[in-house]
């Protein structure tokens, strides 16, 4: 398992606990903002493209014969491909939270229609749905089963907030464990049926389900009834004859006491756990290997990423499965951020890069779901109002250091040493600016050929960086600043002479001829 932590560089306020990530042919794409979307995309639909250790975010766009889709945050999905093998991948969405914090009670059926380099189009459809419709909820799952050649979706667990009828106005919005019951939909006829299995008596939210043909297996979980984390493991079989349906519910041993976990399959009968919280105030570090079997699940711990001192002394973080073995996962930011609420993304890689190589994209059989929301579980309640609006700025140079390429350490020059107090290591580095995500900020110093320096080796102000990033002016490290300081004084210029300046001319005075007094008697008379 491999950890590797990349840029954000635009949309990123948009990517905040409860998103959901779909898989279409090894592309992956964003749904579920916590706003509404803009007029710069309509949809919320965007295409994640990862380059060079940057994370960008295109806007896609529906097809006329589509119907609207809310951004929903913690819905449940899976992919569909329906009964036959030339039936294009899909994805079943139910259930979320709309930005009102409204519950959604409707199925979305989502598919690509056509991917260029500029633009990904996709068509979705609103299921109708009759008997017994779930009611809306979040946090629960859906998966799709196949048994005697036929199909069909299951969904089981989340949260739903109180009956109006209940509400008063201080729990106005108090949310509750939905019915531990089973839905079966048939997306062929448009029918629910509802299954109430005495080996199901608590309502789950947030918990993980893998399936594989006919068998679903549910484990962890949080249940707000009992206020625990469910150690149990549950196995629901499916059996569709050409009668009614018929489900049976076993409870095995050796589950995990977890919630908000995150699952991502790595192989045709193997999947991997990671994330999420094994108590109120407590992420669970620990991986492990979930392999499928014939009517069977063995649960195995796994060695584990060498998790970032960020990651381990964060109060939360938040993720969803990438496909092809790969989670997205995203902590706050600290202190030494400009912005408070910014974030860091990391892409944990399940799988070897031989197998990423080697074997094609594994159907994604098993339900993704995000983070627990934590605005209903106690510790966690404001970390669902953090704003990630971290819209930082990769450094000015293009190369990107390559930890599989050790060759470019010597052209990169970010783990240089700059200077003869420089202290900057690749293996113990963690952001000190804004604008730092995976690499440290450099700054050219114009001396002679030009070198690169850090700006904390520097002892550079976060303002004084940004200026300099900004303006087209030329710097100088501390060791040559001196030095240029003697090339730009200025040659000294001898006095000039300065010329005498001509004295004013003065003006002659005028004379006045005296008037008779006879002249001026005869003039008034």
């Amino acid at each position: 398992m491999s950890l590797q932590m990349v840029s954000s560089v635009s949309n990123s306020s948009l990517l905040q606990p409860g998103f959901s990530l779909l898989n279409f042919d090894g592309h992956v794409y964003f749904f579920g903002q916590k706003g509404w979307p803009k007029r710069s995309c309509p949809t919320g639909v965007f295409l994640l493209d990862i380059k060079q250790n940057e994370l960008k975010m295109k806007p896609a766009v529906f097809s006329k014969d589509s119907c609207y889709l809310p951004p929903l945050r913690y819905p449940a999905i899976c992919t569909y491909r329906g009964d036959t093998e030339s039936d294009n991948q899909q994805y079943i969405i139910h259930g979320g939270k709309t930005p009102n914090n409204d519950l959604s009670d409707k199925i979305y059926i989502m598919s690509l229609v056509s991917k260029s380099s500029k633009k990904s189009t996709f068509k979705c459809i609103e299921k109708d749905l009759a008997g017994d419709v779930p009611e809306a909820r979040y946090g629960h799952t859906i998966n799709v089963v196949q048994s005697r050649g036929k199909s069909m979706s299951v969904i089981f667990g989340g949260r739903s907030y109180v009956p109006l009828g209940q509400r008063t106005t201080e729990k106005w919005n108090s949310v509750v464990d939905c019915s531990p019951s089973v839905f079966l939909v048939d997306f062929e006829f448009g029918c629910c049926t509802s299954y109430i299995l005495p080996e199901l008596q608590d309502g789950l939210s947030f918990h993980v389900s893998v399936a594989r043909n006919d068998t679903i297996y549910i484990l962890g979980g949080h249940s707000l009834q009992n206020n625990i984390r469910s150690p149990s493991l549950y196995k629901l079989k499916v059996d569709l004859p050409l009668g009614s349906p018929a489900v049976t519910c076993t409870v095995l041993p050796g589950g995990i006491s977890v919630s908000s976990a995150v699952v991502t399959q790595t192989g045709d009968t193997e999947f991997v756990l990671v994330g999420g919280y094994q108590s109120e105030n407590q992420k669970r570090l620990v991986c492990n290997t979930l392999v499928l079997e014939d009517n069977k699940i063995e649960i195995v711990e796994r060695e584990s990423p060498l998790w970032t001192p960020d990651i381990k002394h964060c109060r939360m973080w938040f993720g969803c499965d990438m496909g092809k073995g790969s989670v997205l996962l995203g902590i706050p930011g600290d202190n030494k951020q400009m912005i408070s609420d910014a974030n860091y993304f990391y892409i944990l890689r399940c799988r070897e890069a031989e197998e990423d190589e080697e074997e094609e994209l594994t159907a994604q059989t098993c339900n993704q779901t995000s983070t627990e929301d934590p605005g209903d579980s106690t510790p966690f309640e404001d970390s669902e109002e953090f704003c990630f609006s971290a819209e930082a700025n990769s450094s000015d140079v293009d190369d990107t250091y390559n930890e599989d390429d050790e060759e470019d350490e010597s052209e990169t020059g970010y783990w240089i040493t700059c200077s003869a107090r420089c202290n900057v290591d690749i293996n113990t580095w963690v952001p000190f600016y804004s604008t730092e995500l995976n690499k440290p900020a450099m700054i050219l110093c114009s001396s002679g050929d030009g070198h690169w320096v850090h700006a904390q080796c520097m002892d550079l102000s976060e303002t004084m960086l940004l200026r300099l990033s900004e303006a087209n002016v030329k710097y100088f490290c501390n060791e040559h600043v001196d030095l240029n300081k003697g090339l730009q004084t200025p040659k000294k210029v001898g006095q000039l002479k300065k010329q005498p300046m001509k004295p004013l001319r003065k003006k002659k005075a005028m004379k006045f001829t005296p008037v008779k007094k006879s002249f001026l008697r005869r003039l008034f008379e």
